[in-house]
């Protein structure tokens, strides 16, 4: 079976994925990198080609151009400005909304029809482009969402409370930025509401605690990358093996004609489904905070004076 993986932007978050698809047992079986330095690409592909003696998975791993898209399940793109001390992410978004129109032009140039994955921020906007310039159906443009925020979530609330995060039901939705929420309404400990176990002041640090990691790790390092890196993993893994996997991800909102984090069953033919949450009226407003976010930057793109102009939707 042809389970080829195609990475755009070889950076800190392209190369900590590569790096951690060798790193597990995966389905993918090639993987192939693009990036606008070549040379560096190359010695990467060496690097990582001297580690296949010792991955638990065998991986045909190559340097490639646009054309290798036409036969790919799976493009990843991580390409676009990184997140700078005291930036927000949608700081980022005129830098990475042009260099996306070129990234998508090309790939739908080669006869790419599998899913998008995109972790390239200001997220929520970026894969929402993705899936206006590529016409593909919404449900095979995906972004890495809030997935990453929510294993920050489930790791802070298992080392307050001494439980593996595997067994903590929770999660981060709306934007993947500063308007993201934790609907505690839908949070357990196993079938117990998290609210038996924490109280409203610890809840209320622990969602600060989360919002902030980013900012956090970019103050002290510089750059986040091997926490989406093994996110990226774990979605790939999840499409590739038909799962029906529920993953907080990027995906779209019809009402709100936007990309919005929210967990979805994930499967072959990528985001089968959001999970509909039932929730509060406060965390309902939050939510409807979070997608103004999105839209208005959307908005803003949409009315520069050099506007992006979409494709017409297969869906």
């Amino acid at each position: 079976m042809n389970n080829k993986v195609v990475i755009i932007g070889c950076g800190n978050v392209g190369m900590s994925y590569a790096y951690a698809l060798l790193n597990q047992r995966t389905y993918v079986n090639r993987l192939t990198l693009i990036d606008i330095n070549e040379e560096r690409i190359e010695g990467e592909v060496m690097d990582l080609n001297h580690c296949l003696s010792y991955a638990p998975s065998k991986i045909s791993i190559n340097v490639g151009d646009y054309k290798d898209c036409a036969d790919a399940r799976i493009v990843v793109i991580a390409a676009g400005a990184n997140q700078k001390p005291g930036e927000t992410r949608m700081d980022l978004i005129h830098k990475n909304a042009s260099i996306f129109k070129d990234i998508i032009v090309n790939v739908m140039a080669s006869g790419f029809n599998g899913i998008f994955l995109v972790a390239t921020n200001p997220l929520d906007v970026m894969t929402y482009l993705t899936y206006k310039y590529s016409g593909l159906p919404a449900s095979r443009v995906i972004g890495s969402g809030t997935s990453l925020d929510t294993a920050r979530l489930q790791l802070m609330i298992g080392k307050k409370l001494c439980i593996n995060p595997k067994n903590i039901h929770a999660y981060v939705i709306g934007e993947h930025g500063d308007s993201e929420f934790i609907p505690w309404s839908n949070a357990s400990i196993s079938l117990q509401n998290i609210k038996e176990f924490l109280t409203e002041e610890e809840m209320r640090a622990i969602e600060e605690d989360v919002r902030n990691a980013a900012y956090e790790i970019i103050k002290k390092k510089g750059a986040t990358y091997y926490g989406i890196g093994m996110a990226l993993v774990r979605i790939t893994n999840a499409i590739l093996g038909n799962e029906n996997t529920i993953i907080a991800l990027s995906v779209y909102d019809e009402v709100n004609d936007c990309y919005i984090g929210m967990p979805a069953i994930l499967n072959k033919e990528g985001a089968e489904r959001r999970v509909h949450l039932k929730l509060t009226e406060e965390e309902s407003e939050k939510l409807q905070n979070s997608i103004g976010v999105i839209k208005d930057n959307i908005n803003n793109l949409e009315s520069d004076s050099q506007p992006f102009i979409f494709s017409q939707n297969n869906n």
